[in-house]
């Protein structure tokens, strides 16, 4: 049965916009990445990993600091992937199962950039790729211009592999964050110069949310292609 549910769970997300999809056990992601209540962690076994992709066009826009389009852009799709997320819900829900959206962007510490449950850890248990230098998640296919969401169930799933990829030799992201918080090993990665370089972005009145997207668009597909 695990196998047949995750590949129609899995062709039903991709028929329903999702970009790439996969099944991550929890057991296999760190407690700290995991800040649900104890009841849900108790109960759900399995998170679907979901990405929508970015539009290339809008990132292009970006030099070093984030633009308004992007701005808007980015809170679009977070909107499209917690619809998303409640489409799996209730495709989860119609067959007798559990399941639990975690919304796509909702921080408790900012600074630190912690949500109640890693998106990026469980894509990349679920084998949608790598966590990459710019501590984010990096794909084969699309760099790291997606938008990540997680439905945590109880349904009997058959989790995907995680693929055994990195960054290489690929340093450009390094060249181009205006807050040079990434380092050559992507655990050295500074949250709090990152931090301080959004919260200026807010404070110019650039962008309504710490976000800035520099690091997204150099991470593009035809960069990862060519590492």
């Amino acid at each position: 049965m695990s196998k047949n549910l995750t590949t129609e769970l899995l062709s039903f997300a991709n028929g329903q916009g999702a970009d790439l999809a996969g099944v991550a056990e929890l057991t296999q992601i760190a407690p700290e990445h995991i800040l649900v209540s104890e009841g849900i962690k108790q109960r759900m076994k399995y998170a679907v990993a979901v990405a929508i992709r970015l539009s290339e066009a809008v990132l292009a826009e970006i030099t070093d600091h984030p633009t308004k389009n992007y701005y808007h852009h980015y809170r679009m799709v977070n909107l499209a992937l917690d619809q998303l997320g409640l489409r799996i819900t209730r495709f989860l829900q119609e067959r007798d199962f559990a399941a639990y959206p975690v919304p796509a962007s909702q921080l408790l510490d900012w600074k630190n950039q912690k949500g109640i449950f890693s998106h990026k850890h469980a894509a990349l248990q679920a084998g949608l790729g790598w966590i990459g230098r710019n501590n984010l998640l990096v794909t084969p296919e699309y760099g790291s211009q997606v938008r990540l969401i997680s439905v945590l169930t109880d349904a009997p799933l058959e989790p995907s592999k995680p693929i055994r990829q990195d960054c290489g030799a690929c340093r450009a992201c390094l060249d181009v964050c205006p807050a040079q918080a990434i380092a050559d090993d992507p655990a050295a990665f500074d949250h709090q110069r990152c931090y301080a370089k959004l919260d200026s972005f807010v404070r110019q009145h650039l962008v309504g949310q710490h976000i800035c997207g520099v690091c997204v668009r150099t991470c593009s597909p035809k960069q990862v292609q060519d590492r």
